[in-house]
């Protein structure tokens, strides 16, 4: 195993605590840039990256295409890559390469997506913050953290702040663990999208538009299903929708807590989810989204089906829905002082699956806690009559197993 330290490029920081630089600072940056360029390039299996504290600017993206490399920082407020200055790239840094350990660093303001890790397997993202330093604002790059297509993954103790799209994201993957990380003000705070057996736990997700997503979406490699979202806090997550037009997320209502959209088998459980001002749970399809295509379902499967929700705390949300359609919504079924139930379920399902009328218990939407109130918004009649009917989801559904990772990740 070979260990490549990188020096450190000067840096001098302002009395008011800005970023500022030298004369020396640009040519000292180009030194760093081409140097973790070359490392990157040059990278042998078993290698560990290691670089040091400091704020390194990079106007290019970087990228790493060997397998069984480390990158490692010195914490992710001591080693930050800043692509403030980005003029080439599609991303902060791409990584093509399995077997891949990246932690204890940061990546600012990347013109794309900051860490995207794309058809790799036994990958780890361990303290690592995505950041867009302005603030929300759809010029930002889509995705904080992005592993796609790719088996065996653990995501932890990371922050995810400011993305336009999804600031912690799993899509088209198997065997996943997201725990211990914190999302805040990104469009969807973290998502799980097209994956098979995710565990999602012990997280914070505050202040995006939509906290914690599970999706499926059509025309894309495979499905997903069998996702646990368990003991997170999801609250507060209200701020405006700033995503892409014509991306699935732009059509996540701010105050979002957790949202299925035509997932299978997902558990929910043993949450805290509070004061999400549309609803702190919503079940959907695609067609409540807006995202059917003619055709779709030959091969497509848009119905949520077999989501089970139970032992969560709810507390407030539901009281200032986005848009004028939920706020008429919540003014019909809970008048001008009340609030949207703590479940929102658009009330699609597969007709050609119902027996004497009801769905197999496997396919349903079960509820067990305490008393929370699903709300069908009878979508497929274009919301006519929504209404909560009592007992409809007093059901139960065999709980799927915890997600066991292999190799040095399950150590």
């Amino acid at each position: 195993m070979r260990i490549l330290a990188i020096g450190a490029a000067a840096l001098t920081i302002s009395a008011c605590g800005e970023q500022s630089q030298s004369p020396a600072q640009s040519d000292a940056d180009d030194s760093f840039q081409e140097a973790l360029m070359v490392k990157l390039l040059d990278a042998a299996p078993g290698d560990v990256i290691d670089i040091p504290e400091g704020l390194y600017s990079f106007d290019r993206s970087l990228s790493l295409t060997v397998d069984g490399v480390t990158i490692r920082g010195a914490g992710m407020d001591k080693t930050v890559l800043s692509f403030r200055n980005q003029v080439a790239g599609a991303e902060g840094l791409l990584v093509t390469a399995s077997d891949f350990t990246i932690e204890d660093l940061a990546i600012e303001d990347a013109k794309g997506d900051a860490l995207k890790i794309t058809e790799g397997e036994n990958i780890i993202v361990r303290r690592i913050r995505t950041e867009w330093t302005g603030g929300p604002k759809t010029s930002n790059g889509a995705y904080g953290i992005y592993p796609v297509q790719t088996k065996n993954v653990l995501m932890e103790e990371n922050v995810a702040i400011a993305a336009a799209d999804a600031g912690i994201y799993v899509g088209q993957s198997q065997n996943v663990i997201v725990r211990n990380n914190r999302a805040e003000y990104n469009v969807a705070g973290i998502e799980i999208e097209n994956t098979f057996d995710a565990d999602v736990y012990n997280n914070v997700a505050v202040n995006n538009t939509g906290g914690i997503l599970v999706f499926n979406m059509p025309n894309l490699k495979q499905p997903g299903a069998r996702t646990r979202v368990f003991n997170n806090e999801v609250f507060e997550n209200n701020t405006r929708n700033f995503g892409h037009p014509g991306t699935p997320v732009a059509t996540i209502p701010a105050g979002s807590g957790i949202v299925v959209n035509s997932n299978d088998q997902v558990e929910i459980f043993d949450n805290d989810i509070r004061d999400n001002k549309t609803a702190n749970v919503i079940i959907a399809s695609v067609f409540s989204a807006g995202l059917a295509e003619d055709g779709m379902e030959d091969d497509f499967d848009p119905y949520p089906e077999g989501v089970f929700i139970y032992g969560n705390r709810f507390e407030g949300g539901g009281n200032n829905p986005d848009g004028l359609d939920l706020q008429a919504l919540k003014l019909a079924v809970a008048g001008p002082m009340g609030r949207i139930p703590d479940i929102l379920w658009d009330g699609y399902v597969n007709v050609d699956k119902l027996i004497d009328g009801v769905l197999p218990q496997t396919l349903r939407l079960c509820v067990q806690n305490d008393g929370a109130q699903v709300l069908n918004v009878d979508g497929p009649n274009g919301n006519k009559n929504p209404g909560i009917i009592d007992g409809a989801h007093d059901c139960s559904l065999e709980k799927l197993p915890a997600i066991q990772l292999t190799g040095k990740l399950a150590e």
